[in-house]
């Protein structure tokens, strides 16, 4: 058995969920065992800060992140910051 845990943090909620999972287990099964609320609206997942794929397979005391949408282009954010507004 591996322990993994899963997060969804948005502003206005963080949701954490400790699993104990069978060796071998992908993140897509850690994403469905946890069961958040809302993550079927999160487009990506990370492990450990990491865009991982849903068949990735999962090792003992990963975190598995779940993603949410961008609010804003991080290029536009740059471009907007260097001309200085």
């Amino acid at each position: 058995m591996i322990e993994v845990e899963v997060v969804l943090a948005w502003p206005q909620q963080v949701l954490s969920r400790r699993l104990q999972l069978e060796e071998g287990a992908t993140v897509a099964d850690a994403v469905a065992a946890a069961g958040l609320e809302g993550s079927a609206d999160c487009p990506a997942v990370a492990v450990h800060g990491v865009l991982a794929r849903p068949q990735q397979v999962l090792l003992d005391g990963d975190r598995v992140e779940l993603l949410r949408v961008l609010q804003a282009d991080p290029k536009d954010n740059r471009r907007r910051r260097a001309r200085g507004g």
